[in-house]
């Protein structure tokens, strides 16, 4: 009947936006199975903070010459009931489409200050926690309020913060950029560009953001033994930072 010739072409159309846009697709059977399990995930995320099934795991930043850690890197994983334990690749971009990723990086905020605080209160020396900003949450107006807030509500001091920003997501408004990182900076909060050497790399706006330090990504550090070219890209972008 028209309305389920209707819903199917709805169907095909957003799996052609998934799949870049500029395309098309014919209806089948299997799109709907696939749209379900989507539809079923997002209900399930939008409960994952209540049910408190999101997790952090701490990646080491290790200093080279010492071998000491100076540093730790949230990374978000969902302890989903039914489906285990699931990376990012499996749920962010559900959380960015739907929203919820700006609820879901507060807390991750949140619950990274915290985390330091007990290990200080546990006897270990203060480390300084990376968490990865999303777009949304970079483009929120009042991000540097958010953070300010957190800070304070978890006691934790700002230099032992470290925000994470893809360069890409910093080039898509310069200005707004250049003014939000220079609120944050003025808190004491630390930034990175993470990802860096893979969107724009312009030196006339990065000398414009006060930046603490830069991450190479790792297309050009997996094969530093062997390629002689990863090398000296490698060795560049330490030198210019």
């Amino acid at each position: 009947d028209v309305q389920a010739l209707l819903g199917n072409a709805d169907t095909a159309m957003y799996r052609a936006k998934q799949k870049g846009k500029n395309d098309y697709q014919f209806y089948a059977a299997a799109m709907n199975a696939t749209a379900y399990e989507r539809l079923k995930l997002e209900s399930d995320l939008r409960h994952a903070l209540k049910r408190n099934e999101l997790v952090l795991h701490y990646q080491p930043r290790v200093d080279i010459h010492t071998g000491e850690i100076i540093a730790v890197e949230a990374l978000l994983r969902w302890q989903h009931p039914v489906r285990g334990l699931l990376c990012p690749k499996d749920f962010i971009g559900l959380a960015e489409e739907s929203g919820l990723i700006v609820p879901m990086g507060e807390w991750v905020m949140h619950s990274a200050c915290m985390q330091n605080k007990a290990w200080q209160a546990a006897g270990l020396p203060p480390l300084r926690v990376s968490v990865n900003l999303s777009t949304h949450q970079f483009k929120k107006e009042n991000l540097t309020e958010t953070v300010e807030g957190i800070l304070k509500k978890t006691g934790t001091d700002p230099g032992l913060l470290e925000l994470e920003i893809t360069e890409s997501v910093m080039m898509e408004n310069v200005e707004r950029a250049v003014r939000t990182l220079n609120e944050l900076s003025m808190l004491g909060v630390n930034v990175s560009i993470d990802d860096f050497g893979t969107g724009y790399s312009s030196l006339g706006y990065l000398k414009r953001f006060p930046i603490g330090a830069i991450k190479l990504d790792q297309s050009f550090v997996q094969h530093i033994p062997v390629c002689p070219d990863d090398s000296a890209i490698a060795m560049s972008i330490i030198s210019l930072g």
